[in-house]
């Protein structure tokens, strides 16, 4: 056997203490190939390097070159000026060695995160189909429509990556991504004729809680926050946990704006929710750095939760919760709710006609941030209520071309008297307005219509979309 020399054996020794702790420079998963960058702005790129070492940054769209040097621990963050849309490009990174990012568009990039509505994905969940999907999958090939799926992640602190990849729309693709975010970004890709990007962090079932960090839920002392793993009691509900797992990960990320899709889960505790979501949508732009970001969600759609909470009460309604998401924009600047009152399943808190909810999305974005005109991504919404004889006079705004129903009938109307018992009513358009009227009623003070766990919303703007369930009570 060879007896290797001594003095050779301690060279190669610190040769290998003194390697540099990282090789290349490294990129977090959502820097990579086939990504799309946010078109004509400051982007943010990021990244580990060779401590103290300078790395410099080459961007294929212009030939620019950047540099950085990355500090003690490796860590480096630069801004880099992004191009109309366009592509494919390389961006290349060098340190010593060089890392190479190909197939690169740039457009425009979205956050779209919630539950299991937002994460169900084109194929569906078992017994629980997604509209149309096969012949929607099969023709969903777009080289322009990029999809990245974060990894369901909960943990205890805040994480610096994800898992996940970039993934060009194919059907094998787009077959396994979300419903909700698909139809949205296909929809915002052939309007706009450019590159569109999808990050899609969802996980059913979760909190509003869960995506918010402990800071920000000072203000609700009922949110436990953990403070170990041991405490973690549900990976999707415990607060601050997807947070930490999966959004801190993506904060910084130039992008254009935020879907979601979020509420079910806390149908049961609706009063702190307008509160809560308000505060969430804060939090998120306040830690983006990027100034009051189009944040776009949708209206749990309605279904029969039918959960009696304590004995002798009745069920909780969430119509409550459905409330509390309306009022919130109206608090938020750049908001908007796409109404599902007239597309959920009595039976299937997951429902299927999941291309409604994407394309409502889609038209909020469309109208409010592209600025679309002759459309409108708004639902009307109840103004006010008069009273005259037996019959309440209901008023609507966002309603320019007024509102209308089969018929110009509702069936979703209930009335009640000083004594606050509610009965069906008759309820009829006219002109601009909604008259409702019950035998059982003869001196009305309130009304509300759709205000139940399920219901099929009948009443619609001229526009096509729904009006959400309200009541002009405060009972």
């Amino acid at each position: 056997m060879r007896i290797l020399n001594p003095k050779l054996s301690l060279f190669l020794l610190l040769a290998i203490i003194t390697l540099p702790a990282f090789a290349e420079v490294k990129l977090p998963a959502f820097f990579s190939d086939g990504m799309v960058l946010q078109q004509q702005t400051s982007a943010n790129l990021w990244g580990i390097a060779t401590p103290k070492k300078k790395i410099t940054v080459t961007t294929g769209w212009d030939q620019k070159q950047y540099t950085v040097t990355a500090d003690a621990s490796g860590k480096w963050k630069l801004i880099v000026t992004t191009p109309v849309a366009g592509g494919p490009y390389e961006i290349t990174f060098n340190d010593g060695q060089e890392t190479t990012l190909k197939d690169i568009l740039v457009g425009e990039l979205w956050i779209c995160s919630g539950q299991s509505n937002m994460e169900m994905p084109m194929k569906g969940y078992k017994n629980q189909p997604i509209d149309n999907s096969n012949m929607d999958v099969l023709k969903s090939r777009n080289p322009n429509l990029r999809l990245f799926t974060v990894k369901r992640t909960s943990t205890l602190k805040p994480q610096t990556d994800v898992v996940g990849e970039w993934k060009e729309a194919i059907p094998e693709n787009v077959y396994e991504f979300s419903a909700t975010a698909y139809y949205f970004g296909r929809l915002v890709q052939e309007i706009t004729e450019v590159p569109v990007g999808l990050i899609l962090a969802a996980w059913g079932g979760s909190a509003a809680e869960a995506w918010m960090t402990e800071d920000w839920l000072k203000a609700f002392p009922d949110a436990k926050i953990p403070r170990t793993d041991e405490d973690i009691k549900s990976k999707n509900r415990t607060p601050t946990v997807l947070y930490n797992g999966m959004l801190h990960p993506l904060i910084g990320i130039s992008m254009r704006g935020v879907i979601w899709y979020q509420g079910e889960d806390n149908y049961n505790r609706s009063h702190t929710y307008a509160d809560m979501f308000t505060t969430l949508i804060n939090g998120w732009r306040l830690e983006w750095k990027q100034g009051d970001f189009p944040f776009y969600y949708c209206q749990i759609a309605p279904y029969d939760y039918g959960i009696i909470t304590e004995p002798g009460k009745e069920p909780i309604n969430s119509a409550y919760l459905r409330e509390a998401q309306a009022q919130v924009e109206h608090r938020v600047t750049n908001s908007g709710m796409a109404v599902l009152l007239d597309a959920g399943m009595e039976k299937g808190i997951h429902p299927s006609n999941k291309r409604a909810a994407g394309e409502r999305l889609a038209f909020l974005a469309l109208s409010k941030t592209y600025g679309i005109k002759g459309i409108s991504g708004d639902s009307p919404y109840y103004k006010s209520m008069e009273i005259q004889g037996d019959t309440a006079i209901v008023s609507f705004e966002r309603a320019p071309m007024w509102i209308t129903a089969e018929n110009f009938e509702s069936k979703n109307f209930k009335i009640a008297g000083e004594v606050k018992v509610f009965y069906p009513a008759k309820a009829w358009i006219s002109r601009s307005k909604v008259y409702v009227k019950s035998e059982e009623v003869k001196k009305p003070v309130a009304v509300r219509y759709g205000f139940e766990n399920y219901v099929k919303g009948d009443l619609f703007g001229c526009n096509g979309l729904p009006v959400s369930s309200f009541r002009t009570d405060n009972w």
